[in-house]
């Protein structure tokens, strides 16, 4: 039987490597593939012809507009993702309307600088805001960002 050959990359580089580079040879192989796999993983956040949206495969759920209720709990968190359309500014803060075309929320944060039209995914508290006027209830369910 005969033994196998130490596998050599010197045909790549047109010279005999040197012992060390024989040994980190795998390990950097190892690092290069799971550096590969970590970016394609990221790839998934392209956005989508068909919707305009960004579809976000990172492991968590995004939760449609149209799906969060007044009566949920206050400390519900929950992801959302659109785009914004509005904004306006508060007095240490920021507010602005998120569109996921299943409908609308006003999200408050402290980040500055979203532009109108940007695509985002936001992580928030949701909240209930009671404004009762004339015996209805006007009330308005909004995020304020973790």
């Amino acid at each position: 039987m005969q033994q196998a050959k130490n596998f050599s990359l010197s045909f790549l580089y047109g010279y005999s490597l040197p012992d060390f580079c024989k040994k980190s040879i795998p390990y950097r192989l190892g690092l290069t593939c799971l550096l590969v796999i970590g970016l394609y993983s990221c790839g998934s956040l392209t956005s989508s012809s068909s919707s305009g949206m960004l579809p976000l495969k990172i492991g968590t759920n995004v939760t449609p507009i149209r799906e969060i209720k007044p009566k949920q709990d206050n400390k519900a968190i929950v992801y959302i993702q659109g785009k914004v359309e509005k904004q306006a500014p508060l007095m240490k803060q920021q507010a602005y309307q998120i569109n996921d075309s299943t409908g609308k929320i006003w999200v408050v944060t402290n980040q500055t600088g979203l532009e109108q039209g940007a695509q985002v995914v936001i992580k928030g508290k949701v909240r209930y805001q009671s404004i009762p006027l004339a015996g209805k209830e006007l009330g308005e369910v909004y995020l304020e960002e973790e």
